[in-house]
């Protein structure tokens, strides 16, 4: 007799154990939080850099959608199915980071020039609210990236934490195995 978990428990049980398996899950997550955040609000930044036209604001709105895409395609191939990571696409990937991250504050500082300068001061409330928006973006970006950083770092530690749960499923009647003949003599 096997006492069969709920389905919402099993459910919630077969996901601990493929995170087990694979704790880079957490941090790839993260990371394409990160991106999906930024494309989806990629009209305020492409309306700020309209309106802005700073020097290379442009250029970096395309070098952070580019590196972003990048960095994820090295997450994935720094942590291959069942073999050791691999460091020199890692660092890769925290390179392609830092420079998405580079582009952010200079996007930001750009947008900060814009709203601060002495002569044609941008407002950015009413019709211009795109660009606090488009400030805002950056900002929650840039935090999203820094946690999915971070949670690269740790990786090591909260894998070794995850292994330490329990996920079997307790079997009754497995009490009176220690009875059972295996020896294969005939009695």
């Amino acid at each position: 007799m096997a006492k069969n978990p709920s389905g919402i428990q099993e459910f919630w049980r077969k996901r601990l154990v493929s995170l087990k398996r694979k704790p880079q899950t957490i941090a790839l997550i993260a990371m394409g939080l990160a991106f999906i955040y930024y494309t989806f609000n990629l009209t305020q930044i492409s309306n700020t850099t309209a309106l802005i036209n700073g020097p290379h604001m442009g250029l970096s709105g395309f070098i952070t959608i580019l590196a972003s895409t990048l960095s994820l395609v090295c997450f994935l191939n720094a942590f291959p199915h069942r073999k050791k990571v691999n460091i020199p696409m890692l660092a890769l990937m925290l390179v392609l980071v830092g420079a998405v991250i580079y582009c952010d504050i200079y996007y930001g500082s750009c947008i900060t020039t814009a709203i601060t300068r002495e002569e044609n001061r941008i407002d950015p409330t009413g019709p211009n609210s795109f660009v606090a928006a488009a400030r805002t973006v950056i900002t929650v970006h840039m935090v999203i990236l820094c946690v999915g950083v971070a949670l690269v770092a740790l990786l090591p530690v909260y894998g070794k934490a995850l292994k330490k749960i329990n996920t079997n499923i307790d079997v009754e009647g497995n009490g009176g195995m220690a009875k059972i003949d295996i020896s294969g003599e005939d009695a």
